[in-house]
């Protein structure tokens, strides 16, 4: 089985363009996936991570 990698500063860069009202890509899904699976997230990324999951829930933020 492939081993899932995040790319350093990966988390900031899918923040920054759902900000700017961009659309949640499939390339931003698999580094939220990688991110999730990755163990040494910081508090504030994983933080991040569920603001963003849960604007996806409500709507907020558009899926490609």
């Amino acid at each position: 089985m492939p081993q899932v990698t995040l790319l350093p500063g990966a988390i900031n860069e899918i923040m920054a363009s759902v900000a700017d009202k961009c659309p949640l890509t499939q390339s931003d899904r698999y580094g939220l996936m990688a991110a999730v699976l990755d163990n040494s997230l910081t508090e504030e990324e994983r933080c991040s991570i569920d603001r963003l999951l849960r604007s996806v829930v409500k709507g907020k933020v558009q899926v490609a």
